[in-house]
């Protein structure tokens, strides 16, 4: 079993530059990526001033069901609300979402972010998907890293395959030993993933074996920074890629990160 699976940071159906509406290009843009399960981050819900300032090519409903159309099933997880509106993750899957629940991971009142959980049921076998997008300070993202690996470990079976992916900001890059020790996911970008064996990945389990290196995807018009990332278990990885041009960078300021994946044999 095949799953393509991207995780985009939207900036909210808005250019990065001029906040010019792109929700209506997003959507095509996304479609165009055929993918199974796609994470998201900073989806508007509602935004009542983007709606009455762009009448007529803004849409009515939440972008997660703008987006997802009549093809898919959607599942919001609200983090921010505001008098006009309200904005938080989402995910997008082809497959029935069985299960969801949003947990607040605020770690101050000026950042208000959430883990959303979701069971997609793939055919026969039920996938834990997270869906993150973490704080601007290193001490929030800490503290929210414990709390994704303690959400993890009290609602997905240590049998069941995952994918956590998100928005991380973690452009030092300090986060992921702590998930591939303490999760034992591998994440997907990493440019040592395809020349690992079996005896190196444990070695650098144990913090002796090369550095993760995930990809670069912020600012999308030319990135340096490593934000977004996608972790797996339970999963071969076939291809992971950043989705780069003009098209992309119009669209929003992270970079798509795409990648296939195959259900490894010991999950099937």
């Amino acid at each position: 079993m095949k799953l393509k699976i991207v995780t985009y940071n939207i900036h909210k159906g808005v250019s990065s530059f001029g906040s010019r509406p792109r929700i209506q290009a997003l959507k095509t843009a996304i479609g165009s990526l055929n993918a199974d399960i796609l994470f998201m981050q900073e989806v508007q819900g509602r935004h009542d001033l983007l709606a009455l300032r762009y009448a007529g090519s803004w849409p009515m409903q939440g972008q997660h069901e703008f987006l997802a159309g009549d093809d898919q099933h959607a599942v919001y997880g609200l983090n921010a609300a505001y008098d006009h509106g309200h904005h938080g993750n989402a995910l997008l899957s082809n497959f029935p979402i069985i299960h969801s629940r949003n947990q607040d991971v605020s770690d101050h009142a000026y950042e208000a972010r959430g883990i959303l959980h979701c069971v997609v049921r793939v055919k026969e076998t039920d996938v834990h998907c997270y869906v993150v997008h973490l704080g601007l300070f290193a001490g929030s993202r800490k503290r929210q890293i414990d709390a994704l690996v303690d959400a993890v470990a009290g609602s997905a079976p240590a049998d069941a395959p995952l994918i956590i992916a998100g928005d991380f900001n973690d452009w030092e890059n300090k986060l992921s030993q702590t998930l591939s020790d303490r999760l034992q996911v591998r994440e997907v970008s990493d440019t040592n993933l395809s020349r690992l064996g079996f005896g190196t990945y444990l070695r650098r389990l144990a913090g002796r074996g090369p550095k993760i290196q995930p990809a670069r995807t912020f600012p999308a018009a030319m990135p340096v920074l490593k934000l977004d990332r996608i972790y797996v278990r339970g999963f071969e990885v076939e291809s992971a890629q950043v989705l780069h041009g003009v098209r992309w960078a119009r669209l929003s300021d992270h970079a798509p990160l795409i990648a296939t994946l195959k259900l490894s044999a010991s999950f099937a």
